[in-house]
């Protein structure tokens, strides 16, 4: 994002702090070279790391916090990831006592800020003239955490101790920039793929030290006290941004809910997920209430405060439009009321928080951005695409062409459709609600060179997206196989009960499925959470969700039906008997014409 200041009518609202930008140009050009390092921090995790996930998938982010715990700069990090990070990295303080130029922390500890123990965070505190000043926090997710099952999401964990995570509580990795070797070799020994975990370590730990270094140049090139003064300036500034961004909001209040889908044998219910959402125009706030959530869940669902202030947070933004800065300034105008021992609140050690970043955050995403969307006027969306289907398994097993060397990893392949908006379809690489569309999709040649497998397909799903005067995204198809030998899949998948919803007449987008395909070539439908063994001759093949349509499907462009169907996105049969739109011609042929004497005909009589 580019900053470009300026102070109108509209951005001053009653009650906001009063602070001015005494250079806007220089406050301009600080803002932007914040972004700058953590666009390098970025760059270089995603230049060095060494798992697909973090490489090829991008399942990573950089932020800086300030040394009394304010977040900076997030860049294009993802929500889910960085808008908390403040909370994490207050932690180095709080627990060190003797903090020093040249130190580093390691940590992924789910009940003091991070997100779950699968996000492994290196925080490196960076000193000017002895001063705290900052924070440079690099977030990855791991290959591998040492879960008693071969995943980093482990749904059937009743507790911590059963899902087996190695858990580094905000531990010291570097003192006077030599590495502890005793933090290494714990983590080395309790990871399936220690040294993929090493360099992903490595990578994140340079990220850090790269961003050390510019802040401290930044502070010699303009001075310690005036960096201060900006960086108290900025927060104050984007608190007035956000405030009058609410301020322009419609009064509303919704009491929504929403349900994860059912876990048989676990969950037989789901989980269901409620916000009483306050919007106050007056006051410049919007509060959202989650404290009437059940409590916390003996299995991996367990929101931890991280994530479930952070899914609030990023639905907000989702909803509020573009432009408003990501930092503790912004984020005053938002009030999130959590109570401890929640499944969507403040966990309770043990509680097991394995799939706290996905799956209940994701619905958590969706209901509050989809109720937003009955303020009107252009704010909020559908809800969109949650699946984390057999093309975001986690795979394991040991490669032939490598002499057995064992491998895990989670794949990104393929992506859900994305929420429709007031403004525009949903996009087709979407990813997850919990992530914004951040996340990269896998390359498949990739995928086949460092794993024994061979992708059959991957391709979009016509008529998958959710049907509105703007069309949710569309699902994706995915096959694959392992070449030799046997593969383990292990899956995390919501959305195959409960579709993503449409809001304001909008339909569903499409409902996951998963299938495995044995060698007879008899398909098998499996549940969306399980771990299962794939041989050579065997394919697993599964399509995401749609995402959620926005507005009367009857108020669509009948040209952009017409679009669709010619694009394959969209099937005659659904534009007929959903947008009641008639086209004749040949698809193939790409000769296709509305007949608008038909479409005339079908709509008088539908209203009638």
């Amino acid at each position: 994002m580019n900053h470009q200041l300026s102070v109108t009518s509209s951005e001053k609202p009653p009650k906001p702090g009063q602070s001015t930008f005494t250079d806007p140009v220089l406050a301009a050009v600080l803002a932007n070279r914040f972004e700058a390092i953590v666009r390098e921090m970025t760059n270089t995790v995603l230049r060095s790391a060494r798992s697909v996930i973090v490489s090829n998938g991008r399942d990573f982010s950089c932020s800086i916090v300030t040394g009394d715990g304010e977040l900076v700069a997030v860049a294009d990090g993802l929500p889910v990831h960085t808008f908390n990070s403040h909370m994490q990295a207050a932690n180095i303080a709080r627990l060190h006592d003797d903090l020093s130029d040249g130190d580093a922390f390691i940590d992924n500890d789910p009940y003091t800020g991070n997100t779950h123990p699968a996000d492994q965070t290196v925080m490196v505190p960076v000193f000017v003239d002895g001063e705290h000043l900052f924070t440079a926090c690099a977030k990855a997710h791991q290959a591998d955490i040492g879960n008693s099952l071969p995943t980093t999401y482990h749904p059937f964990a009743k507790d911590v101790y059963e899902e087996g995570a190695i858990i580094f509580p905000c531990m010291r990795l570097q003192r006077n920039g030599r590495t502890i070797d005793d933090v290494m070799r714990l983590g080395m020994r309790r990871i399936r793929v220690p040294e993929q975990w090493r360099g992903d370590l490595l990578a994140t730990l340079g990220a850090a030290r790269i961003a050390e270094r510019r802040l401290k140049e930044l502070c010699r090139e303009h001075g310690t006290a005036k960096i201060k003064a900006f960086v108290k300036e900025w927060l104050d500034y984007s608190e007035r941004l956000m405030a009058a961004r609410i301020a322009a909001l419609p009064r509303g209040r919704f009491d929504v809910e929403s349900k994860h889908d059912p876990v048989p044998g676990f969950l037989p219910d789901g989980v269901a997920v409620k916000a009483v959402i306050d919007v106050d125009p007056a006051a410049c706030e919007i509060t959202v209430d989650l404290r009437h959530n059940g409590d916390c869940v003996k299995a991996g669902f367990n929101q931890t405060e991280a994530t479930a202030r952070s899914s609030v947070v990023a639905a907000i933004y989702h909803s509020l439009g573009a432009g408003l800065p990501r930092n503790s300034g912004a984020f005053r105008r938002i009030n999130v009321l959590l109570r401890e021992n929640s499944v969507i609140g403040i966990p309770r050690f043990p509680a097991s928080c394995s799939i706290a970043t996905t799956n209940v955050a994701d619905r958590l995403v969706n209901l509050v951005q989809s109720a937003l969307a009955g303020l009107g006027g252009g704010i909020g969306l559908a809800e969109g695409g949650l699946c984390m289907s057999v093309a975001s398994a986690v795979i394991s097993g040991t490669d032939f062409r490598n002499g057995g060397r064992p491998y895990i990893s989670q794949m990104t392949l393929a992506s859900n459709g994305g929420p429709a908006s007031p403004h525009a379809d949903g996009w087709g690489t979407y990813g997850i609600p919990a992530a914004s569309g951040l996340t990269y999709r896998d390359s498949v040649e990739i995928n086949e060179i460092k794993f024994p497998m061979i992708v059959d397909h991957l391709r979009l799903v016509p008529g998958s997206g959710g049907a509105g005067a703007q069309r949710g995204g569309l699902a994706l198809e995915t096959r694959y196989r392992v070449r030799e030998g046997a593969m383990t899949v292990a899956t995390s998948s919501d959305g195959q009960v409960f579709a993503p919803k449409g809001v304001l007449e909008g339909q569903p987008g499409a409902l996951a499925e998963s299938y495995i395909i044995n060698e007879d070539g008899q398909e098998e439908r499996i549940p969306g959470f399980g771990v299962r063994v794939i041989n050579k001759g065997q394919a697993v093949r599964g399509t995401t969700n749609g995402g959620g349509g926005f507005g009367d499907p009857a108020d669509r462009d009948p040209a952009l039906v017409l679009r669709d169907v010619s694009e394959m996105r969209e099937t005659l049969e659904r534009a007929r008997d959903v947008y009641q739109v008639v086209l004749t011609g040949d698809a193939t042929a790409g000769t296709l014409a509305i007949n608008e004497i038909g479409t005339v005909q079908l709509r008088s009589a539908a209203a009638t």
